[in-house]
């Protein structure tokens, strides 16, 4: 069962991905913010599947997250999500590190297949 690291400082985003993802049978953590989701990371060194973020977030942001979070776990795949296409632009530029960016507004289905999507890539 994959393992599933969500950070997004909207607790009813949290919640709705967490939900969604569990629907495929997938474990998941929730984080508020990027500092949580990194100490997370840290605590169980890197033991997750996919790492889920969204990139406006206080304390850490996702974009710092992800940098730090291949850093230190180069295994780990990253998906990230936004609801600003300057952030959208600013994640281009993690292309090497970064799996996806999944825009916001998105559907239930849409998510699933971007963690579906993100989970097969790092099986081949």
């Amino acid at each position: 069962m994959p393992k599933i690291l969500i950070a997004d400082d909207e607790d009813s985003m949290r919640q709705l991905v967490a939900r969604a993802i569990a629907m495929d049978g997938h474990q998941t953590v929730t984080a508020e913010d990027g500092a949580e989701a990194l100490e997370i990371l840290t605590r169980e060194d890197g033991a997750f599947d996919l790492l889920l973020t969204d990139i406006q977030m206080p304390v850490m942001d996702g974009i710092a997250l992800a940098l730090s979070a291949a850093r230190e776990f180069p295994q780990l795949t990253i998906l990230l999500m936004t609801g600003f296409a300057d952030q959208r632009e600013r994640a281009s530029n993690l292309n090497a590190l970064v799996h996806d960016v999944v825009t916001k507004p998105f559907s239930v289905a849409d998510i699933r297949t971007a963690v579906a999507d993100a989970l097969a890539a790092k099986k081949g």
